[in-house]
């Protein structure tokens, strides 16, 4: 293993800003006043970019770096899945304001609860990144992150049947459909940054 740690030190880092973006987007969708909301969305556009800037950083480190601390395109995979979480959670936090949608659904709120928690269960693999001995906690983590992205799978398919059910306008129907997408989109970039995880403990452990 490479004497240079900088790659944990950024993964880490983005790790710790995906689950403050979960914590972020769940506090916004509990909350009623729509003001209130946009501060919520600035404050979740302020830590995209922050992860940004973190994300391609890890790819100047991996063009800098002939030794990385495992496979390069595991780090490239890892950096990739985990910038597309911060993406699609923002993208969620940005339909709901702009579309004027009310969070105030069981659906809406389920969702955020998951990733919240699939932000945490991601922050605590990527941690054990760095030495390896916690790989019973580890694979735990990767296991709720499967439970959670079938729950959000199933959430998704009931709300989709639900939506055009019983909503009549086009418009509330098309905006709402788009909400529900890019909320089940960020439950499976996390299966993906999970399932990189994975590689990376079957090939190091």
């Amino acid at each position: 293993m490479p004497k240079n740690r900088i790659f944990y030190d950024l993964f880490e880092s983005v790790a710790e800003t995906l689950a403050t973006m979960g914590k972020e987007l769940k506090r916004m969708v509990e909350e009623s006043d729509r003001d209130k909301r946009a501060v919520v969305v600035s404050r979740l556009e302020d830590l995209e970019h922050k992860n940004d800037e973190a994300t391609h950083q890890l790819f100047t480190e991996l063009g800098r770096n002939f030794i990385t601390p495992f496979d390069r395109e595991d780090v490239h995979a890892l950096a990739m899945s985990l910038d597309d979480i911060a993406d699609c959670i923002y993208a969620s936090a940005k339909k709901i304001h702009f579309y004027n949608v009310n969070p105030n659904e069981t659906s809406i709120q389920k969702m955020a609860e998951l990733i919240e928690l699939g932000t945490k269960e991601i922050q605590v693999a990527v941690n054990c990144l760095r030495d390896m001995k916690h790989l019973r906690k580890m694979t735990e983590s990767l296991i709720r992150i499967n439970s959670i992205e079938n729950q959000a799978d199933d959430i998704y398919d009931l709300s989709i049947e639900k939506l055009f059910q019983v909503e009549e306008d086009f418009k509330s129907l098309i905006k709402k459909r788009e909400v529900f997408q890019v909320m089940e989109k960020v439950v499976d970039k996390m299966e993906d940054a999970a399932n990189t995880v994975e590689s990376i403990i079957i090939k190091y452990s």
